[in-house]
């Protein structure tokens, strides 16, 4: 059997929530069919069977085989399916300077979101507000005057961030600020990218997101 058809009658099924994008941008990105299932709040055996360690979303299920951690994924589906649309560049240097970044926006920009996001008191917010405007400043110095963060070619650091682009809006109702007046050039990045077509029919609308903030901060009884 040819590699070609082996890799059309691989089954891969995506358990995730549409806050989520990281994987889905990957996925859509390679041209993959795949299967979607929505699982939060409500925790399926087939997620806590899936991911037994830390019973959380994203998984990728390839061919019954779970990967977990959204970036770890996003490395697999370039591996894998190594053959279209490279997302982490070939040149070992760049590559590691990729994964950095990711690693980056991980780690500060989801820290500081969420200080923004789930604050119990006011100064949680201005605190992680300083602190994500400090951290989008440094990825804008890293973005520069490219396209796409790996130059004209969308890719890896730049799934990294649009799955945090997605939440900007909340950030920004939230942390009463405007991102665009302190990182315009990051905000042109981010409607370029949301041009494409494996991004835009996955970006959730601005309101939604919101909305979905509001929601989770009153089952957590945030005021």
């Amino acid at each position: 059997m040819s590699s070609s058809i082996k890799k059309m009658a691989e089954k891969v099924t995506l358990l995730s929530f549409w806050p989520s994008m990281f994987c889905v941008f990957a996925l859509e990105e390679k041209g993959l069919s795949y299967e979607y299932r929505e699982d939060l709040p409500n925790k399926t055996p087939l997620l806590t069977e899936m991911n037994s360690i830390h019973k959380k979303i994203p998984i990728l299920i390839h061919n019954g085989k779970p990967i977990c951690e959204s970036l770890i994924i996003v490395e697999y589906i370039d591996d894998v399916w190594s053959d279209r649309a490279q997302l982490l560049p070939s040149d070992p240097y760049e590559k590691a300077q990729a994964r950095f970044w990711a690693d980056f926006v991980d780690k500060k920009v989801y820290g500081a979101g969420g200080k923004i996001t789930w604050h119990r008191y006011k100064h949680e917010a201005a605190e992680g507000k300083k602190e994500l405007i400090e951290n989008l400043k440094v990825l804008e110095g890293v973005l520069g005057d490219k396209s796409y963060f790996g130059g004209e070619t969308f890719g890896y650091l730049d799934i990294a961030l649009l799955g945090f682009y997605m939440w900007f809006p909340a950030y920004e109702t939230f942390g009463s600020f405007s991102i665009e007046a302190e990182c315009p050039k990051l905000i042109a990045w981010g409607r370029r990218c949301s041009q494409r077509e494996s991004v835009s029919k996955c970006l959730a609308e601005p309101n939604k997101m919101v909305d979905v903030v509001v929601r989770f901060r009153r089952m957590f009884g945030l005021k």
